[in-house]
């Protein structure tokens, strides 16, 4: 058996409890500290929550120095971390660079993660979010809910996709980071040698069972790549990885995208592995790509004439 193999054979094993999600979580905490910068100065900075019937949902509003100082744009941004792990902390250097660059107000959601709260719980948070910031909920903090955005990282572009189709018709963008775009399917059409190690095989598993949980994998809340109807979704950018597991259901979501006549940029970062944005100290371009991020922001949630 090589090294490869004896390191899959243990990966395989590994069943963890659901009090090892929050050690993986304090672990990604500090990796994010010790290999992110912390990101540019905001004027303002406010962490609330967006009431719901029975529970809130907590929110971090970025507000950089060229926003708006009375209602402006605001992009809702939803982190990665696989359904089970990361946090507005992790993600805050991410979510300052993009404000800044944009010039806009940057919404970030603290929705529950499961094993503790299976799907529906995540995205329906971050719906209720969404859902207040369309209706108006955040004019007070000067989020205009005529010119809102979505957009999110590996997990979070998965529930970024689905609501960017559910709400087609009020959104003004959609920014898909390396997206996670399905669940039926876990092995590579095509391996090469960022899959060498089926370390991708093994998160999705530990995903289907304690996030999806028994949920229907094929439903487009779960999988929003199996959406046939994609006309009239707001222009989109996505951005996929060479050393990504995800990087062909990436491909795959833009071309169907580009055939429904969807406005899109298509980035490919050949040589940069899932999850670069959160380190910016390691990977150059994780302060670069933010840049031309915030530039297709402002072209889409400029005010119309």
């Amino acid at each position: 058996m090589s090294i490869a193999d004896d390191l899959r054979a243990q990966l395989d094993k590994l069943k963890p409890k659901p009090e090892q999600i929050y050690s993986i979580h304090s672990k990604i905490r500090k990796l994010t500290n010790q290999f992110d910068a912390r990101g540019p100065e905001m004027r303002d900075i406010h962490d609330f929550d967006v009431h719901h019937e029975h529970f809130p949902v907590p929110v971090r509003l970025y507000v950089p120095s060229g926003a708006a100082k009375t209602s402006g744009p605001c992009l809702v941004y939803i982190h990665g971390g696989g359904f089970v792990t990361c946090s507005i902390q992790s993600h805050e250097g991410l979510c300052l660079r993009i404000a800044d660059s944009a010039k806009i107000r940057v919404l970030s959601v603290d929705y529950r993660l499961a094993p503790q709260y299976a799907f529906p719980a995540g995205p329906d948070d971050c719906e209720h979010v969404l859902n207040w910031a369309l209706a108006g909920g955040g004019i007070e903090h000067g989020i205009d809910p005529s010119r809102i955005a979505i957009g999110g990282d590996s997990a979070g572009g998965n529930i970024s996709a689905y609501l960017a189709q559910k709400f087609r018709r009020d959104l003004r963008a959609q920014l898909l980071l390396y997206p996670l775009m399905q669940l039926a399917e876990i092995t590579p059409a095509k391996r090469g040698p960022q899959d060498m190690l089926r370390l991708g095989e093994v998160a999705l598993k530990f995903i289907i069972k304690n996030y999806v949980a028994g949920a229907d994998v094929q439903s487009t809340r779960i999988s929003p790549l199996f959406e046939d109807d994609l006309k009239g979704l707001p222009p989109a950018y996505m951005l996929t990885c060479g050393l990504d597991p995800l990087r062909v259901e990436g491909r795959l979501y833009y071309d169907k995208l580009e055939a429904s006549g969807v406005t899109s940029t298509f980035k490919h970062e050949k040589a940069m592995p899932h999850g670069f944005l959160n380190f910016s100290r390691a990977f150059p371009k994780a302060k670069k790509l933010p840049l031309e991020m915030g530039a297709f922001l402002r072209d889409n949630l400029r005010t119309r004439l």
